[in-house]
């Protein structure tokens, strides 16, 4: 693929919901964008009505479809699920909050905070399972837009295996990058894989007022 043939990615998290403030992991668990997150999903529209998009993508997970809806269809632009962006499946972890999966579990805790790449849940993905599903989705989405610019609308979990993916780190290093709510991440994608292009913009959301309810 030549420079030319490249496909600019746009990735975006979704908006918050009520989970990610009680800080209850969500995995496949559809739970819907709460009033902060309608109003995130706004100022990225506002942020991005410039910017040009050849296709968008999300997961099928409402939390993120919805975000995507907000600035494809003032684009005239159709928003295509695809399950392949879904979030880790973190089977009986998900519904949780941390502090209560170190009570109940305290040694698959410990494995899963030190990031050990064949550890899963029971019932969910380990890290190994859930980075090849994310690369390989996002290199299937890549290639079929080839020289486009496409959005991808997914979320926290999925944002970091592109980081680390772009950056060639290893799973199991500790996260020192932000995967904000809402925030726009770019990267391009080309026959040598993906590359950085700019991480955790949240500009649209910085110093901006919410409503109040």
């Amino acid at each position: 693929m030549t420079e030319q043939r490249a496909t600019r990615l746009i990735a975006i998290r979704h908006g918050e919901t009520d989970w990610n403030v009680g800080a209850r992991i969500q995995g496949h668990t559809d739970i819907a964008l709460n009033d902060k997150g309608r109003w995130q999903a706004a100022q990225l529209a506002q942020a991005l009505a410039d910017e040009p998009l050849d296709a968008v993508y999300a997961s099928d997970l409402g939390r993120a479809f919805d975000t995507a809806l907000a600035f494809a269809e003032p684009k005239g632009l159709p928003v295509v699920a695809d399950s392949g962006l879904r979030e880790r499946q973190f089977g009986c972890f998900e519904g949780l909050s941390f502090d209560e999966i170190e009570q109940r579990w305290p040694d698959e805790a410990r494995r899963w905070r030190k990031r050990e790449p064949g550890f899963g849940p029971e019932g969910g993905e380990t890290l190994e399972q859930f980075y090849g599903r994310i690369v390989q989705t996002v290199q299937r989405l890549a290639l079929r837009h080839a020289g486009q610019s496409i959005a991808l609308v997914s979320h926290g979990g999925v944002l970091d295996c592109l980081y680390r993916a772009a950056t060639r780190l290893a799973l199991d290093a500790p996260r020192t990058w932000q995967v904000g709510n809402a925030s726009i991440n770019r990267l391009l994608h080309t026959e040598g894989g993906l590359t950085l292009v700019g991480w955790s913009d949240t500009g649209h959301l910085d110093g901006v007022a919410q409503p109040l309810a």
